[in-house]
């Protein structure tokens, strides 16, 4: 984490915290479980549907109505995906680079009416070689979904991780989106990795645009979010540091019932819906009721811009 956002965000009482206790073999499984739960978040279906015999995809709102989404949409009440698209000002005809999709929830949308407008939708997802079962499976399942061309077009599929490259030929990229995935690069300690990629792949005046879980401000941040939750005013800081500029932000996906502070972290709500530790035998005493009554965590939505 660069010294200028821990300065101007968590001051000493958090240098203190992040400094306590030997937490390197417990951040990195923490890590790995967020990566884990990303993938349960966004895998509701994972079969392959046939296309239909007439595609609408034209316009966001054919393909936030598209048939090929399933129990997907269900989660639209609460990812709002055409309001928050619409938002991120996204070119239709442009090259955009989505990190990190998981199962693919956003791609239904991206990569279908990128493709029937001309523009390319590019997947940054786990690598198909890596040392983790849960990512091959992700990876495996998300290449499965999006074999399908004729709802998905082209869809280009590259690597990124801690030590990968350049996402693609650097400044060429229109927009570069992510949906909750910005504790998880905390959780690993890569955070700033992670904007630089992003700065690195847009050209100048292209877009970035964030979603994730966000921690009340009058609340302390763990610099390794180890439950999901990231201050708005955190991952603005970390996105000005790599360079970016603040454009706007959003409260479409905001839920004001979500206090933020359940006993698993926001994985204890709708969709992952933990009721006991991590690896533990699920709790039948569990207010089940009162977590799904919530929803769906409170999120911002932001919007960057490099610079001209």
């Amino acid at each position: 984490m660069p010294i200028s956002v821990l300065r101007l965000l968590l001051g000493s009482s958090l240098l203190t915290l992040a400094a306590c206790g030997s937490a390197t073999d417990d951040a990195n499984s923490t890590a790995e479980a967020a990566a884990t739960d990303t993938t349960i978040e966004t895998d509701v279906t994972s079969q392959v549907p046939e296309a239909p015999a007439e595609l609408a995809r034209t316009t966001l709102d054919d393909v936030v109505a598209g048939s090929w989404r399933g129990e997907n949409a269900q989660r639209d009440e609460f990812r709002h995906p055409a309001q928050t698209l619409e938002f991120m000002n996204i070119p239709a005809d442009g090259t955009v680079i989505e990190i990190w999709p998981g199962g693919g929830w956003y791609t239904e949308v991206l990569a279908p009416w990128l493709d029937a407008n001309d523009g390319q939708y590019i997947a940054a997802h786990f690598p198909a070689e890596t040392g983790s079962d849960g990512r091959q499976r992700s990876r495996g399942r998300f290449e499965d979904k999006v074999s399908n061309t004729e709802i998905y077009g082209d869809v280009m599929i590259v690597d990124f991780t801690e030590s990968s490259g350049p996402l693609i030929e650097p400044g060429t990229a229109d927009a570069v989106l992510t949906f909750r995935n910005v504790h998880n690069w905390l959780m690993y300690g890569w955070s700033e990795k992670a904007f630089s990629d992003f700065y690195t792949a847009l050209r100048p005046g292209g877009v970035l645009g964030v979603v994730d879980h966000r921690l009340p401000s009058t609340r302390e941040q763990d610099p390794t979010a180890p439950d999901g939750y990231v201050q708005q005013d955190y991952v603005i800081a970390l996105a000005q540091e790599a360079g970016f500029e603040l454009v706007d932000t959003s409260e479409v996906n905001a839920n004001p019932a979500d206090t933020a502070d359940h006993p698993f972290g926001v994985w204890t709500l709708p969709p992952v819906r933990r009721d006991a530790p991590r690896g533990e035998v699920a709790d039948p005493d569990f207010d089940r009721e009162h977590y799904d009554a919530i929803g769906e965590s409170d999120r911002m939505t932001l919007l960057f811009r490099k610079p001209e």
